[in-house]
């Protein structure tokens, strides 16, 4: 069964991966800036993915359209006042502490967020990439100045500086990287070294519903984190790009000495069952050898930012070191 993480060990961990971050919620509550004075103290002028935009110097009313945006914005202190979510009628990502999100309203969906939700909510700021919303830029930014990032996935932490920049929280965005980088350093440690590290061959394969299963690339979210632990990879899984997809009949491609999973959907509309219950997954050397962990899908997929990676690191640990390492 997936684990799930209590909502008091939410929290726990996303103030753990930046000591000394105020974490309150401030955004949903903050009153709308001031005409004349956005963000109640000047603007400055910030370079992203489609040109310039004069920002307030420290936003407090922002929305976010996409995931990665949503984690940056909570790891860095703030709680948005609007939000996008994965599907209509779906919550917030479950990795993150609800209790920050209580006075966050659902904006749409992404990809179709509402501009007429966005613009009520009198935003000082607005979080993107051009993935989802390049197309709707212009419209956007007329309801308040908008930041896109080109992308989310491999460049996270580069969003996160982004994010931070447009934010006014350079210095949250520093500590949460440097709690980061310590929680590296001690799980690689904990795991035996770099040498041992190196030499782990480890997978993320991921079942989805009505669609082949994936093996996730180098180009990924969770393949950004293997890199940083300096992991060893498959050799046909450790190169550039998203996703190798994967029949039945192709377990042979799977084999590892880690294997991590996940769900996506119905798993009897995936090929779960075919794959898992099948003498070429068994046959697999991560198989045989006890060491394949489902993980959480919502964290592992959606979690792009420090304070998914510092539970996705978490998760990692409970599974690969020994108890007490």
């Amino acid at each position: 069964m997936p684990r799930t993480l209590s909502r008091r060990a939410a929290i726990g961990l996303a103030t753990g991966l930046a000591p000394g971050l105020a974490l309150a919620a401030c955004g949903a509550d903050s009153p709308a800036p001031t005409a004349g004075s956005p963000g109640g103290g000047g603007t400055r002028m910030v370079r992203h993915a489609r040109g310039e935009s004069t920002v307030p110097a420290r936003a407090t009313r922002v929305v976010v359209l996409d995931t990665d945006a949503l984690d940056s914005v909570l790891t860095l202190g703030l709680a948005p006042v609007g939000a996008t979510t994965v599907s209509a009628g779906a919550p917030f990502p479950g990795y993150l502490p609800a209790e920050r999100l209580t006075g966050t309203k659902t904006v749409g969906t992404i990809g179709q967020p509402s501009l007429e939700s966005i613009a009520a909510l009198r935003p000082d700021l607005i979080l993107s990439n051009q993935v989802r919303d390049d197309k709707r830029y212009d419209e956007l930014s007329k309801i308040a100045p908008t930041v896109l990032s080109k992308t989310t996935g491999p460049t996270w932490k580069e969003n996160v500086r982004l994010h931070a920049e447009a934010l006014g929280r350079q210095a949250e965005a520093e500590a949460a990287d440097a709690a980061y980088r310590t929680r590296l350093r001690d799980l690689v440690t904990a795991l035996g070294g770099p040498a041992k590290a190196a030499a782990t061959r480890v997978e993320m394969a991921r079942f989805l519903a009505g669609a082949p299963t994936r093996l996730y690339l180098n180009d990924t979210f969770v393949g950004s984190l293997f890199k940083d632990l300096g992991l060893g990879r498959p050799a046909n899984q450790d190169k550039p790009g998203f996703s190798m997809e994967i029949s039945p009949e192709q377990v042979d491609q799977a084999a590892a000495d880690v294997i991590f999973y996940s769900l996506y959907g119905d798993a009897a509309k995936s090929d779960q069952g075919k794959i898992t219950e099948g003498a070429l997954w068994k046959n697999l050397d991560a198989v045989r050898n006890g060491r394949v962990f489902r993980v959480d899908d919502n964290l592992w997929m959606l979690g792009i930012g420090y304070t998914g990676a510092g539970l996705v690191l978490d998760e990692i640990r409970k599974d690969l070191v020994p108890a007490g390492g």
